[in-house]
């Protein structure tokens, strides 16, 4: 059961023991990203929705924060307005100490932003493309080409640098999209769910070219819908819902709100579910968890390891066959639902506002 709407954000910073969680090992002093009470309105023919509704965070130099989140939840909606495309009704917003609402051309000059689709000129080459970003960035045209050159390299499109975007594949198109992002040296990258659609393959290659430029020195704030992928990235995770910030701190501290593991087993006959069910909640946390199949049990545990050996061990004297049987990290919707009381992929109702804000971010 989620905690109560109201009470939320107290008694979830209240777990973490500080408003401010601490990055893993990076970062110290004032944030290189900052937001304070950032609201965002949009009208719709159902009333008023509400995009931001005092949103705060901040990202201390050289350190990752993922803001996690569901679909229409305001991640882009906020991406868009620290990165000057849109103008929030209400807040303070700075990035590196600049008023991003009184001086934005300063802003743009120290960062980079990659969208959610890859912004790339389909009949240019991936040379042609970064030149062109370059050039729009007021480079002289030789510096241009050399950093078109180096940035090619970087993201290994060598071979695939002279020949049109339109035929690279969708991993080689996030590589470019964030290469232009980086024409410019910034300081401070924003990267909005930077792996959505991408295979898993080409998602490993993409985490470590950003992990790369991180530990090069550059801050970054991302959005994400994955879990794992904020494990693998971010210092901090800002769990966002309605335009606000829910919960905030490490991965390890959001995912110790639902006891941090699962065992899960796959049973081969489904009459044994019931002598299977009482042996998970010997073991485990609490009630098990009964798929709609019948024969797949889950139940979160306290020690993920000596759980699973236990509950194997007893199943295996009790001679109940399984097809599979295994520990399971928490998923987004772990958390989520924990968090809110609904499941991840359930539209909220602010839903409609990451779209009104890419149709207002593409007038400006």
């Amino acid at each position: 059961m989620g905690v109560p709407e109201q009470n939320r954000r107290v008694y979830l910073r209240a777990m973490f023991n500080s408003p401010t969680p601490p990055a893993r090992s990076r970062g110290s002093g004032s944030p290189l990203i900052e937001a304070h009470g950032v609201s965002k309105v949009y009208k719709s023919k159902s009333g008023p929705v509400h995009a931001l509704d005092g949103l705060d965070i901040g990202v201390p130099e050289g350190t990752v924060m993922a803001l996690l989140g569901p679909n229409g939840a305001g991640k882009t909606t906020a991406v868009k307005v620290l990165t000057t495309l849109i103008r929030p009704d209400a807040g303070v917003l700075r990035i590196d100490g600049i008023d991003v609402l009184d001086n934005p051309k300063e802003v743009r000059r120290i960062i980079g932003v990659s969208g959610q689709y890859a912004a790339v000129d389909e009949n240019l080459t991936g040379t042609e493309n970064l030149r062109m970003v370059g050039r729009l960035y007021h480079l002289p045209d030789r510096q241009a080409r050399e950093r078109a050159a180096e940035l090619i390299d970087m993201f290994e499109l060598t071979e695939a640098g002279n020949r049109p975007v339109k035929g690279y594949s969708g991993g080689m198109r996030r590589r470019l999209d964030l290469a232009g992002a980086l024409v410019n040296s910034p300081r401070v990258l924003f990267l909005d769910e930077p792996t959505t659609g991408l295979d898993p393959r080409s998602r490993l290659a993409l985490w470590q070219v950003i992990k790369d430029l991180v530990a090069a020195g550059t801050t970054l704030l991302l959005t994400t819908q994955y879990l794992e992928e904020a494990d693998q990235l971010a210092d901090t995770v800002a769990v966002i819902d309605r335009g606000t910030v829910i919960a905030e701190g490490t991965s390890d501290q959001l995912k110790s709100l639902i006891g941090g593991h699962s065992v899960a087993v796959a049973l081969v006959d489904g009459n044994d579910a019931g002598a299977a069910g009482t042996i998970l909640a010997r073991h485990g946390a609490g009630p098990p968890h009964t798929a709609a199949d019948g024969r797949t049990l889950e139940v979160s545990v306290q020690n993920g390891p000596a759980s699973l050996q236990f509950i194997l061990a007893d199943l295996q004297a009790q001679d109940i066959a399984l097809h599979d049987a295994g520990i399971r990290r928490p998923t987004l919707d772990d958390v989520f639902l924990q968090i809110t009381g609904r499941p991840a992929e359930e539209e909220p109702a602010s839903g409609a506002a990451d779209g009104a804000a890419d149709r207002e971010g593409a007038r400006q």
